[in-house]
């Protein structure tokens, strides 16, 4: 991870996307009342952010940069791995159709959490896995799941969780051309693949 002092310096203008949301018609500048908001990181954030916004319930997608130090980086900056930024799926959602546990279990069914700085064959920090909680509550939810389905994964076989959990900071929107990229590019790259393994978040939060 590129050290604080050492990030790119960035710039003041922010990277705005006025348009609706290509697959919900909605907008992704606004929440509606009555709405939570998560923030999750699990590689390439193009066949992520599909993820999310073909789950009940879910509001509004964007993708964007989180989790380092440079101001309204550019998607080319946050590649040289020089921002300290992760590839970061922003989902709006009805608490009241989808809990926020059921976006964890979501975010952690569809990528592989013990791969560090990875995500199958795209290497870098802005690929690291993570989620960004915006409340206590959301970060009791997150560990609490994230322990629960360590476990699971280690009697699977596989290593320990590197997700990184920790509180969201800005939120930095990616260039137009990101948002529902699967959307516009329907034979787009889409390196997202699961373990396979269930995430069960009934045993974790009981």
């Amino acid at each position: 991870m590129v050290e604080p002092e050492r990030a790119l310096k960035g710039r003041f203008n922010a990277i705005m996307v006025d348009r609706p949301h290509l697959a919900l018609g909605t907008s992704m500048l606004e929440a509606p009342e009555g709405s939570e908001t998560a923030y999750v990181a699990m590689g390439c954030f193009w066949g992520a952010e599909r993820k999310f916004f073909q789950l009940p319930g879910v509001i509004s997608t964007s993708v964007g940069y989180q989790g380092g130090y440079t101001p309204n980086p550019s998607y080319e900056e946050v590649c040289t791995g020089k921002t300290g930024h992760a590839e970061v799926v922003k989902i709006v959602f009805d608490p009241k159709v989808v809990s926020y546990a059921e976006i964890i279990t979501c975010f952690y069914e569809n990528h592989n959490p013990t791969q560090g700085f990875r995500q199958g064959a795209d290497i870098g920090t802005q690929y690291r896995s993570a989620i960004y909680f915006v409340d206590a509550t959301q970060e009791s939810i997150a560990r609490t799941i994230t322990a629960t389905y360590e476990k699971t994964l280690r009697d699977a076989g596989y290593g320990l969780i590197t997700t990184e959990i920790a509180p969201a900071g800005p939120f930095y929107m990616a260039e137009e051309y990101h948002q529902q990229y699967l959307i516009a590019n329907p034979n787009g790259y889409c390196g997202l693949g699961g373990t396979g393994v269930s995430c069960p978040i009934g045993i974790a939060l009981n």
